[in-house]
């Protein structure tokens, strides 16, 4: 029988700043976005979302919701360590570990001799381990599957622990809305409400046959998840394909000029952010992005087998010549790397 636990620490970003600077810990607040209203919510505290307020909202819509939202630019580099600290602290249990972000693994603990075995017991374990050596809390899902205990972790938020035996795996399944199902989006969620297809219980009475005629390949994965099933084991090792750096400018720029500095100012951040997390991979492509003043927006990436600061200007004005007098918003840069099977392909073939 296997045993998942999946750990999701509570709004990570927001929780580090409130541990670290005291002035935070009772204000609704929020990482990412600007002051003047422009840019984007990476996260926030659970006394901003009591106001509505969600990550990737924009920051006008924000202080909307909540005029005294107080908001904090975060600090990437010390999330990527915590997060480098706490993935240390998994390795003690297990090393079944798939990383989904900073904040969020899943943990394969089936043959962990730790606790007698005990998957819940571990994960309790482990929420405890985290607070006592980082301050931040943690929840926690248990269950046979991935899907399953992914979901679990989310129910008793924050800092709190859901456990889904085999014996109420069923009963918990049933029950549970179409949209909590990872891979279900807003447009999926649509069409089966559209069907009349809300919980897992409606589409274990839908006929399985209409449902791939509705939706393909993702049908079947509906029905799967629907019945409680999921048979994938953990992706221990994901290899990253891209590295990139962004930046939303405060008022919006125009000219050549303008961009050509802001490739100056991102370049030697993309160049510290590809050595600190994937030193040893090959570039196969550079790329940048510009979104315009009415949130379009577009990407020229070309092939390209090295990092160098003057082929972004390059691609520059590719880009530029789609702007059509249009203010720009968002200047990015990034390259595509070469996953580490063609690169050992290249370096022995002759």
């Amino acid at each position: 029988m296997r045993k998942i636990i999946h750990i999701d620490m509570d709004c990570y970003y927001a929780a580090v700043e409130m541990r670290d600077n005291p002035e935070y810990r009772n204000v609704p607040l929020a990482i990412g976005g600007s002051s003047d209203r422009r840019g984007v919510i990476s996260t926030c505290n659970y006394m901003a979302r009591k106001f509505g307020v969600r990550s990737a909202m924009a920051t006008a819509h924000a202080l909307k919701l909540c005029p005294d939202l107080v908001l904090a630019p975060g600090r990437m580099e010390l999330y990527r360590e915590i997060s480098q600290q706490i993935r240390g602290i998994f390795s003690r249990y297990t090393d079944k570990i798939e990383p989904l972000s900073l904040d969020e693994a899943y943990l394969d603990v089936s043959d962990c001799e730790l606790f007698s075995g005990s998957a819940t017991l571990i994960a309790e374990d482990i929420r405890r381990t985290i607070f006592a050596e980082t301050q931040l809390t943690a929840s926690a899902g248990v269950a046979p599957c991935k899907f399953v205990a992914k979901i679990a972790s989310d129910e008793n938020k924050p800092n709190g622990i859901c456990v889904v035996t085999p014996s109420n795996l069923d009963d918990f399944v049933v029950k549970l809305k179409l949209g909590k199902i990872p891979g279900v989006g807003k447009v999926t969620l649509s069409k089966l409400n559209d069907m009349g297809l809300y919980t897992c219980a409606d589409v274990r009475r839908f006929p399985f046959d209409e449902l791939i005629k509705r939706f393909g390949k993702f049908g079947p994965v509906i029905w799967a998840r629907s019945h409680g099933e999921d048979e994938r084991s953990l992706t221990v090792e994901r290899q990253r394909k891209s590295v990139g750096v962004e930046r939303t400018m405060a008022k919006d720029i125009y000219s050549q000029q303008d961009c050509s500095k802001m490739i100056d100012s991102l370049f030697p951040k993309l160049q510290q952010r590809l050595k600190v997390s994937s030193p040893d991979l090959a570039i196969q492509s550079q790329g940048i992005k510009l979104k315009f003043s009415d949130f379009q927006q577009t990407t020229v990436e070309h092939k390209y087998q090295k990092l160098d600061k003057d082929y972004f200007f390059e691609l520059l004005k590719e880009g530029l010549s789609r702007q059509n007098n249009r203010g720009i918003r968002l200047v990015g840069l990034h390259v595509g790397l070469l996953d580490k099977a063609t690169q050992q392909q290249l370096h022995f073939s002759f």
